[in-house]
């Protein structure tokens, strides 16, 4: 029962981590390498405007989102605009920014073990004889409200579905009027807003550190490769995958395979299936 308890939240919080790089990628195809270390700054806009401005915990995760979203639209519409199409200087030029952020703030004295986040609700409760805190729990509810309501906002809202248009088919939706850079600059903003609701729900399970910038990012790469890059059904059902295995082999291996574990799935999905479960690349012998 722990395993299938904690795997189900490890998977969830995965799918938090990762919707949003999955997000930005099938709509505007841009791998945002950057995801990681909006991560980590929306972790650190909410410590800052809680102990620093001291405002409520609630409007400092609003005001936070709304922050790290334009955050994520200004680094698309003065930086990313510019090398959109060319796959190798989006990744460099996302990455260099994501590492500037994160960097930055090390340098800036955001560093060590001191900064946490306050958990939502106190205490815990047992489940099937499994302790589990009511943070967690929240976690679990959360990401389960976060995939259905963009679910209904790509199926439903006339913004959605413009969005769903350009993943679908972006030369189609261009011959209907949507304007590419438009929904990219929207997706981007999206994108990072789901990055900073992941860290709000995940961090005050742990401590504000720099170092989770680049394990998020790694993770979120894992679960999209997995699932299949441009997929957002794809990167739920391989969170649920990896999040799994992990548990699995913290649980009967060692906890430091925890991150072995996302790395291998990377490797393995690349040798044996390159477009993963769900994507839509053309794979290996196609293009040989």
């Amino acid at each position: 029962m722990d395993i299938l308890i904690y795997g189900i939240i490890n998977s969830i919080s995965l799918a938090l981590i990762a919707i949003g790089f999955a997000l930005v990628y099938g709509i505007s195809r841009l791998a945002n390498f950057a995801h990681g270390a909006l991560y980590v700054v929306n972790g650190f806009i909410v410590w800052s405007i809680l102990n620093i401005l001291h405002i409520n915990y609630l409007l400092s995760i609003i005001l936070s989102l709304i922050i790290i979203g334009l955050i994520g639209a200004a680094i698309y519409q003065f930086i990313l605009i510019r090398v959109r199409g060319m796959a190798i200087s989006e990744i460099i030029a996302s990455y260099a920014i994501g590492l500037a952020m994160l960097e930055g703030f090390r340098w800036g004295g955001f560093k060590g073990m001191t900064y946490t986040l306050p958990v939502f609700i106190r205490g815990s409760i047992e489940i099937a004889g499994i302790p589990v805190d009511f943070q967690r729990i929240l976690l679990v509810l959360i990401g389960g409200l976060v995939v259905l309501l963009l679910w209904l906002f790509t199926h439903y809202n006339r913004i959605g579905l413009a969005l769903r248009g350009m993943a679908q088919d972006e030369r189609a939706a261009m011959m209907l009027g949507i304007d590419s850079d438009k929904m990219a600059l929207i997706a981007m903003g999206l994108g990072s807003i789901l990055a900073g609701l992941a860290a709000v729900v995940i961090l005050p399970m742990g401590n504000i550190v720099v170092e989770a910038g680049y394990d998020k990012l790694i993770m979120a790469i894992a679960v999209c490769i997995v699932g299949g890059l441009g997929s957002w059904v794809g990167a739920v059902i391989a969170a649920f995958l990896i999040g799994f295995a992990q548990i699995i082999t913290v649980k009967y291996i060692a906890s430091h395979f925890h991150m072995v574990i996302a790395l291998l799935a990377i490797i393995i999905t690349l040798v044996l299936r390159p477009s993963g479960l769900f994507g839509r690349q053309k794979e290996l012998e196609e293009r040989v």
